[in-house]
């Protein structure tokens, strides 16, 4: 494997820190990865290197507001306005670069957890560029608690501003999910079953820390866009779609959200959806004790929808 690193402009003149992971023969496809929420793209260091044995180029940057992109002045913030589609727009910049170095090759773009919720949007405004899609660690629509949730971000935000470090928030969106893991050795239990995943995630100072009210807004306001089923049957029919969840994952309500996904997909007519639950499993799969499992039935899927 070849492993690089390469800056990416958005729109505003952000600069994107980018991983590339390469095979060293000719790729067959690209994959390209959208992380998780108070994470950063290095972690999928491990995964990328299974799918360059397998054949695929991989890419994979850093959000605004996370990892390298972030620094120290907007760590857990997007942008003043418009934060989740300026979001959005940065992927479809990384997807333009990983098409240019690979030109005539299929692309699928894998997103995890906030990085799911990220590429619901980008393919319900255009998939054409895309193979397939995969949606790792996804939940459903959050209904009355995320319109409560959104109203409370966006008082928050209007009084400390969007900038404000928010605990309230933190607490209220992610601190209950631990509780189904009680007693709990860590903050973290709701990650992964591997307790040197977690421990690795809380020693990575680009990890854990809490985001802004701004973000917040961003993030509980994308909910009823990506969940509306007028806006989800944009999506084009024949998008191939893989949701890949723990059964004890916590953002997807142990299994409902990604179920609950899948469904309203099917029902607009998408025609090719497969939703794997694995047991006992929690949030991130790709750092489980199963992890090898849920690779391999990645790579499964990828080669099987690669064009003829």
């Amino acid at each position: 494997m070849q492993s690089t690193t390469t800056t990416v402009t958005a729109s505003d003149g952000t600069a994107l820190h980018t991983n590339r992971w390469l095979p060293d023969g000719p790729p067959k496809a690209a994959v390209q990865l959208a992380h998780g929420m108070a994470e950063h793209s290095a972690r999928y260091a491990r995964l990328a290197s299974a799918l360059t044995d397998a054949g695929y180029a991989v890419y994979a940057h850093d959000h605004r507001g996370h990892g390298t992109t972030g620094g120290e002045d907007n760590h857990g913030f997007f942008a003043d306005q418009n934060g989740w589609a300026s979001v959005v727009d940065d992927m479809r910049r990384v997807t333009r670069l990983a098409q240019d170095e690979n030109p005539g090759l299929p692309l699928f773009l894998l997103g995890h957890s906030m990085g799911s919720f990220l590429a619901r949007s980008y393919v319900i405004e255009d998939s054409g560029d895309l193979a397939g899609l995969v949606l790792s660690g996804t939940g459903g629509d959050p209904g009355l608690l995320g319109k409560a949730g959104l109203l409370l971000a966006k008082a928050e935000a209007r009084v400390r501003g969007r900038r404000h470090v928010s605990p309230l928030l933190d607490k209220l969106t992610f601190g209950q999910y631990n509780a189904a893991f009680k007693p709990n050795r860590t903050p973290f239990d709701w990650l992964s079953r591997d307790e040197a995943e977690v421990d690795a995630y809380m020693a990575d100072t680009m990890c854990g820390k809490t985001f802004t009210s701004g973000f917040f807004v961003d993030l509980v306001g994308a909910q009823p866009v990506i969940n509306d089923r007028r806006r989800v049957a944009r999506i084009r029919r024949d998008l191939p779609v893989l949701l890949l969840s723990g059964e004890k994952c916590q953002v997807g309500a142990n299994g409902r959200g990604p179920r609950e996904v899948a469904e309203q997909l099917r029902s607009v007519g998408v025609t090719d959806v497969t939703c794997t639950l694995y047991p006992g499993a929690r949030h991130e799969i790709f750092n489980e004790t199963n992890r090898d499992e849920v690779t391999a039935d990645l790579i499964r899927w990828l080669d099987a929808h690669l064009p003829a």
